[in-house]
């Protein structure tokens, strides 16, 4: 049966405004469910919290006080915390809502990742991690389960400050103290003494980069107080001590960010990302692209592979957020001791051997063999001398280990020469990018600097090339797809293009880039192409009926060119009759097409000399001319008339005749 259907939240509106549409999952803590927010119209995260914590004051108090302090955090890698409510005894955060899945997820699916895809989440959650630690917030409970992997690729942190919340509960606070988070990623001054701070989200960082690594946590046990005190009394292991292979700098990041003392680790998640980040550019191709089969089972230590069957079960449990209680004193003096009570008794021993009032059961004496002391004395005696064989091998002798020079910042002669002064030789073992170590000096060694090495061993030397810069190409007048792959084929990304007009280069084309051409920027920065929009359009002037000395002022400032034809029109002479185009818009500096008239066109001037005035004035009028008379007509003759006869003169115009 769906346990959607029958949650009693689902369907439900929580303070007027969220819509529980359906329940996502159900942790220690809460239950998250898929809402809408009708106030706002988006879909959001409803973390509901359990009821048990929901009507504790003291819970309630630090968890709005949390709540308000995540709210702040404003980080692409961290999950957004938009509302904080309460409805009917329903305590609740409303978060951004991010499709997709969790890093456990990923992890049950693939059981372990390939370094570089492992050291890339992990960049985002130390990113997360790193704006939380600046703004003083501790998250207190990293673990797969809360980092969400969306759809989209993003990487988000979620559940800041809700440890602390829950932690502070009244209902949970023993006599015998107290550890809030997961046990499998708890560093040991949560568990001895109940405190975290940056340094303890670095160590749960530390044991989940373990984790992606190697598919496994560094500790199973039958019981989260088990798993709890291997935390404080073991070594986190290296994980290529359960995947062969693994690159030492890896090793070296583990170890480091898991130090039992917190002293020993990265101050913050800020500090930490810096290691990391040098850490993956000092591997190979072929190292960050470690690609293996499946751990294997032999790799585990003798507690781990005991208890195997056990962590099947139990690895449910401890991936939860859990209060457990501990004993604080009994930690703190193993820790100081060196064992687990302040006596040396084991208690547990002494309980299994005791009968029902606790008094030890007589039994019969035994005879002691003969000779018993001094085959004893024989065995220690060997004993002592192996042990001393054994000291001086590892100690002074050939098996003995170091720690290597520290190199790193040195040019390439200072590193040789402190090597070589102290015992060491040094070879270049390969050049990489950095964008703070100078060209030629050490960005990391090999091993790390907290690797080991033999006594007179050779230090591998990673240099730097500088800083990594790549110019940026000649792309004006490509298209902005055969830009984009040239951006690309430079190792430089193609940004979000934008638009401009252009009066040299076709529509489509790029026009121009940001930063400019031959500017040296960094690998995968973006490069923004402007793209040409073509030929800024201008409005087209209205020019008919203007003469065309009007018109080609009107044009020069639109600024358009013009082309002018003359026709004979009845229109006066000079004047424009027409254009083209005659409206709108055209192309700057395009051509607009001018008809100009010439005047009327021209036709035959008929001879009316020596003609009756009548003749005359019908022969011209019929020619389509006007008349004009001069002289007294009294012998109503024509004798001159101007034009002269057999000429042309413009249809029209005015012929002008002398009578007598």
């Amino acid at each position: 049966m769906d346990t959607t259907l029958t949650d009693p939240l689902v369907g439900r509106v929580l303070d007027g405004r969220y819509s529980v549409q359906s329940r996502l999952a159900r942790g220690g803590m809460a239950t998250v469910y898929r809402a809408l927010d009708s106030r706002l119209d988006r879909v959001v995260a409803l973390k509901v919290m359990h009821p048990g914590l929901a009507h504790d004051e003291q819970f309630v108090f630090r968890f709005i006080r949390e709540a308000r302090s995540a709210a702040r955090l404003n980080h692409p890698n961290v999950v957004a915390v938009f509302d904080q409510g309460a409805d009917g005894g329903h305590v609740f955060l409303s978060m951004e809502y991010v499709a997709g899945r969790t890093l456990r997820d990923l992890l049950r699916e693939r059981g372990q990742l390939r370094p570089r895809e492992a050291l890339e989440i992990l960049e985002s959650v130390l990113a997360a991690l790193g704006a939380a630690h600046h703004a003083g917030i501790v998250h207190r409970d990293v673990k797969p389960e809360n980092v969400l992997l969306a759809d989209d690729g993003r990487v988000k942190v979620a559940d800041f400050g809700l440890a602390r919340a829950v932690s502070g509960a009244s209902n949970h606070t023993s006599s015998t103290g107290v550890v809030m988070g997961t046990v499998a990623y708890l560093a040991p001054e949560q568990v001895v003494r109940g405190v975290a701070d940056a340094r303890s989200d670095v160590y749960a960082a530390g044991i989940v980069l373990f984790e992606l690594l190697t598919g496994h946590k560094p500790y199973e046990g039958e019981s989260a107080i088990q798993i709890a005190y291997r935390h404080v009394h073991d070594d986190v292991p290296p994980p290529s001590s359960r995947r062969p292979g693994l690159a030492s700098e890896l090793d070296a990041l583990v170890v480091r960010a898991t130090s039992r003392d917190p002293d020993g680790r990265p101050e913050d998640a800020r500090r930490f990302l810096a290691e990391v980040t040098a850490a993956r550019r000092a591997l190979s191709e072929d190292e960050l692209d470690l690609d293996d089969t499946n751990l294997d089972d032999t790799n585990l230590d003798d507690t781990d592979a005991a208890s195997a069957d056990a962590a099947a079960t139990a690895d449910r449990g401890s991936n939860r957020t859990l209060v457990v209680p501990i004993p604080v004193t009994e930690p703190r003096r193993r820790l100081r001791d060196g064992h687990d009570g302040t006596d040396g008794t084991d208690r547990t021993d002494r309980t299994d051997r005791t009968g029902p009032t606790g008094a030890l059961p007589s039994t019969p004496p035994r005879k002691r063999p003969r000779r018993r002391g001094l085959w004893a004395l024989l065995v220690v005696l060997l004993l002592a001398a192996a042990l001393s064989a054994a000291a001086w091998y590892y100690g002074t002798g050939p098996g003995s280990l170091a720690s290597p020079p520290r190199l790193i910042k040195l040019s390439q002669q200072a590193a040789e020469s402190k090597a070589q002064a102290e015992g060491f030789d040094v070879r270049v073992s390969r050049r990489v990018f950095d964008e703070q170590i100078p060209a030629g000096s050490v960005v990391t060694t090999v091993p790390g600097p907290t690797g080991r090495i033999h006594p007179g061993g050779t230090v591998g030397l990673v240099l730097s090339k500088g800083q990594e810069r790549y110019a940026v190409p000649e792309v004006t007048g490509q298209s902005r797809a055969e830009a984009s792959r040239r951006l690309t084929a430079t190792h430089l990304t193609p940004g979000v293009a934008t638009f401009a007009f252009s009066d040299d280069v076709n529509d489509g084309a790029v026009v121009s880039t940001q930063p400019a051409i031959g500017v040296r920027i960094k690998r995968n920065q973006a490069v923004t192409l402007v793209i040409s929009k073509g030929v800024e359009p201008v409005p087209v002037p209205d020019a008919v009926g203007k003469t065309l000395a009007e018109a080609k002022t009107l044009l020069d400032a639109a600024p358009l060119r013009n082309a002018v034809k003359q026709v004979y029109d009845k229109a006066p002479d000079g004047q424009v009759i027409k254009q083209a185009p005659s409206s709108g818009t055209a192309p700057k500096n395009s051509e607009v097409r001018l008809v100009v008239s010439k005047g009327p066109p021209p036709a035959p001037v008929p001879s009316v000399v020596d003609l009756k005035v009548d003749e005359a004035l019908r022969r011209l009028h019929a020619a389509g001319f006007t008349v004009r008379r001069q002289g007294t007509g009294f012998l109503n003759r024509v004798f001159d008339q101007s034009p002269n006869g057999g000429t042309t003169a413009p249809r029209g115009s005015t012929i002008t005749i002398r009578t007598i």
